[in-house]
């Protein structure tokens, strides 16, 4: 019973051994695929042939989620074809996976880059300080830098300048409103003023003719009505004089 017993652990153990050997046999030869399509990646760089050379470091991307060296190089494939942003971000994703100095370092200098040529200046500073708090001896980063603070400065400057311009002309606006109200007042005031005395001077309406003609009409015949009560009042008068007493 003990030797078969020793017998099924050997098996086991061997079972375990094969197992070892198949996953490591299958890593490296994953690794020397990746490395593969980086080697020929670096060969059409070389040659200037940047969007060849990112597809052969993507493909090594595939078979490795986690290559440093390959996401690096793509970042410098991508930066070669203008595509400022998304070379950025892998160089971004390059410096928080590398290990050594240098290497963090070199993707937070071409993050900088990047970002500088994508106009994202104050970002681009930003980059160019971490990668020389990693080394501080970074010449070329801290060129760079000095030239993204410079072109900040500039930037803040003509943002200060054009939000005072906007300023000045909000407030000339305001006051052009203000004096364009203010005559139209004055001018509304002015074209009253005029219609009052116009009505104040407009003469009186004159009769007409026909209406003139009945009114001395009436008054002509008043005055006779007038006199003829005035001429029997006189004439009864002499009446009352002239009686006799009988």
């Amino acid at each position: 019973m003990k030797f078969i017993k020793y017998i099924l652990a050997a098996k086991a153990r061997y079972r375990i051994i094969v197992f070892c050997i198949m996953f490591l046999t299958t890593a490296l030869l994953s690794a020397q695929v990746e490395k593969k399509y980086v080697r020929k990646g670096n060969r059409e760089y070389g040659k200037d042939k940047y969007s060849e050379s990112e597809i052969l470091y993507r493909k090594a991307l595939d078979k490795a989620k986690i290559y440093p060296e390959a996401v690096f190089n793509t970042g410098d494939a991508l930066y070669r074809q203008d595509k400022f942003e998304d070379a950025g971000k892998q160089f971004r994703e390059s410096s928080e996976k590398s290990e050594g100095i240098e290497k963090k370092s070199a993707a937070l200098y071409n993050l900088g880059n990047s970002l500088l040529n994508a106009n994202k200046v104050e970002e681009s500073v930003e980059a160019y300080e971490n990668s020389l708090r990693i080394n501080p001896g970074n010449m070329e980063a801290k060129f760079n830098l000095a030239h993204a603070q410079d072109l900040l400065r500039k930037q803040q400057q003509q943002q200060q300048q054009q939000n005072q311009n906007n300023e000045d002309n909000k407030n000339n606006q305001k006051k052009d409103q203000k004096q364009q109200d203010q005559k139209q007042q004055d001018q509304n005031k002015q074209n009253n003023d005029q219609k009052q005395d116009q009505k104040q001077q407009q003469p009186q309406q004159s009769i007409s003719k026909e209406d003139a003609e009945r009114l001395l009409n009436a008054i002509a015949n008043d005055e006779k009505d007038v006199q003829e009560k005035v001429r029997l009042a006189k004439a009864a008068k002499e009446r009352v004089k002239t009686s006799k007493n009988w």
